[in-house]
């Protein structure tokens, strides 16, 4: 039944980001008296069902909650569900303040694209280990969400104001690195669109392959010994785990075998997995934007350039900075401090400069920066908006790079 809700909830996000658009880009192709009256109909319908798909989105969890028996944040889908629920509660909120339909086109999608690319990994409700069976576990987990949720807002508003303000047709090189700023952003979100398409077209296909591969494990003793471990793909391998043997492969174009083989400092059988997906996703990344470059031919962010015309610059700005000044407090609390209480508790000690706490303090150090050039520097408009938009791809390289590339303490967790 959970699941069913959060179907639901991703469907009525969908119709909800179709009303921000028509809000936003109908008023200029339909024939109107008042068109200022249409976009405030259709962003008032797009928030309605905003708020319904949230509704659905908090009954998911809720009752998922009561299934598993523990707040279901303990894995990645759990937690990317989660992230996308605050991230609507964010948008929102900030909604609720300014009423700029136009910010619902940036915000949902981000929601979406994150719902989406929970849905990749494994669903069923799995029993806490012993390290996350603790109360800390609501407190940290629930606040550092909820301050990175109004990062992505501050993102999407950031987003909208560089669209807005870059000059895409500079020839200056300030202009062309702007641009190619800009490019690179959506880059990287089309990137994340084809990895979760990939994965639900290859699943879809009943494609696998299997490896076998030896690993060193320590015991309880403290004694090193070698496992065979089999490790399977869902994608393609175009790179196999180091010094591994392939026990089945589906062919694919012709290809029946793996290209390479991972690096020997790619230690575990499941690094030449993870590489092959980051491959993947580059690769279809790139594709898609060819792609939508080949169609529409023009940049993207030319393309979207046009839709943000007659929405104020300032209260973009403003948005922005809005969004993250309330989200960094909240982060504060939550992925820092009560981490660390959370940590002593649990390993001994406050501070151990495991991958996610190193990252988890960039991310915090980074929006302290940005904070301290917007107040006392005077850091708005297009820097303030770069850094914005910049802070969020740390913060989804330390959500999504963090744990699935690099191994340490937080790696079976989705925090």
């Amino acid at each position: 039944m959970s699941s069913t809700f959060l179907l639901i909830a991703f469907i009525v996000y969908a119709l909800a980001l179709l009303g921000f658009v028509i809000a936003v880009t109908g008023k200029k192709s339909v024939q109107e008296a008042d068109p200022e009256g249409f976009a405030k109909r259709w962003g008032f319908i797009g928030f309605i069902l905003t708020v319904i798909g949230f509704l659905c989105h908090v009954t998911f969890f809720f009752t998922r909650w009561a299934e598993g028996g523990h707040i279901p944040t303990s894995n990645m889908y759990e937690f990317m569900t989660f992230l996308g629920m605050m991230i609507v509660l964010a948008f929102i909120v900030v909604y609720l303040i300014y009423r700029t339909p136009a910010l619902g086109v940036f915000a949902m999608p981000v929601s979406i694209i994150i719902i989406a690319y929970a849905s990749v990994f494994p669903r069923e409700v799995q029993p806490l280990i012993p390290a996350l069976q603790s109360y800390w576990l609501k407190i940290h987990v629930t606040t550092a969400a909820l301050g990175e949720a109004f990062f992505a807002v501050g993102f999407a508003a950031g987003l909208m104001y560089l669209l807005q303000n870059v000059n895409f047709g500079g020839t200056s090189k300030a202009d062309r690195r702007e641009q190619r700023g800009v490019e690179f952003t959506i880059f990287t979100l089309l990137m994340i669109i084809s990895f979760v398409v990939a994965i639900f077209g290859f699943n879809a296909a009943g494609y696998k392959a299997t490896f076998v591969s030896d690993v060193k494990m320590t015991d309880i003793n403290n004694v090193e010994q070698v496992v065979k471990q089999n490790v399977e793909y869902v994608l393609p391998p175009i790179v196999k785990p180091h010094q591994s043997e392939q026990l089945g492969m589906k062919p694919f174009l012709g290809m029946t075998e793996p290209l390479f083989e991972a690096p020997s400092w790619m230690e575990g059988a499941n690094a030449g997995r993870k590489f092959n997906t980051v491959i993947w996703s580059v690769l279809l990344g790139a594709l898609l934007y060819a792609l939508i470059r080949l169609v529409i031919r023009k940049p993207l962010g030319r393309a979207f350039q046009p839709a943000m015309r007659g929405i104020d610059s300032e209260d973009v700005d403003e948005i922005g900075y809005r969004a993250i000044a309330i989200g960094y407090p909240i982060f504060t609390l939550g992925a820092l401090i009560f981490a660390m209480i959370w940590a002593h508790e649990a390993w001994g000690r406050f501070w151990g400069w495991d991958p996610k706490e190193v990252w988890a303090l960039i991310v915090w150090l980074f929006y302290a920066v940005y904070l301290h050039l917007r107040l006392s520097r005077g850091w708005q408009g297009k820097k303030s908006a770069w850094l914005s938009v910049i802070g969020f791809l740390v913060v989804m390289f330390t959500l999504v790079g963090v744990n699935l590339v690099i191994a340490g303490l937080h790696s079976y967790a989705g925090t």
